[in-house]
């Protein structure tokens, strides 16, 4: 009996081990819309994180038009200014690719998309997750819980400016 209960024991604690050994950013990343200091100033941004180790970000924000940044994260190192890339973005079965300029301040690349109806803005609308892949900097997976709500907070705010009125 003792040993049953020993091996009860044990394999209970591996499981919960097991459990432990997941990742963190697996609960922990999901969409959020608030203010956030921007060289002009305060601006309403959408973001998750993801990657396999959470340390990569998308990022949402608007002043006249969207503008999407992905930080790669640890996954980028410190990347040469003045690059591009191909990315494409999947999900739900469908992909969009753009190209995305470095912004080598930050050390992340955007591209500003043409407005509410940018299909990539659909594409980051919808549910399941959304993976962001280029062949130079490999693929980050996000999920898209919580996204749809948090890009219409920064799309209600396009084009009003920067600062105090935006909720």
């Amino acid at each position: 009996m003792k040993s049953k209960l020993a091996k009860l024991i044990m394999a209970g604690s591996m499981g919960a081990s097991l459990l432990t050994a997941l990742p963190a950013h697996a609960a922990s990343c999901s969409w959020s819309a608030k203010m956030e200091e921007d060289e002009g100033g305060s601006v309403m941004t959408a973001s998750v994180c993801g990657g396999p180790k959470g340390d990569a970000h998308l990022m949402l924000t608007c002043f006249e038009k969207p503008m999407l940044s992905f930080d790669l994260g640890a996954a980028g190192g410190q990347l040469e200014p003045g690059i591009s890339g191909s990315f494409t973005f999947k999900a739900g079965g469908k992909s969009v690719t753009k190209k995305l300029e470095l912004e080598a301040m930050y050390n992340y690349f955007t591209t500003e998309l043409s407005g509410p109806a940018d299909p990539l803005l659909a594409l980051l609308r919808g549910k399941g997750d959304l993976t962001v892949s280029a062949d130079k900097y490999g693929e980050a997976s996000f999920p898209l819980t919580g996204s749809s709500a948090a890009i219409g907070k920064v799309l209600a705010a396009c084009g009003k400016g920067s600062g105090g009125d935006a909720d």
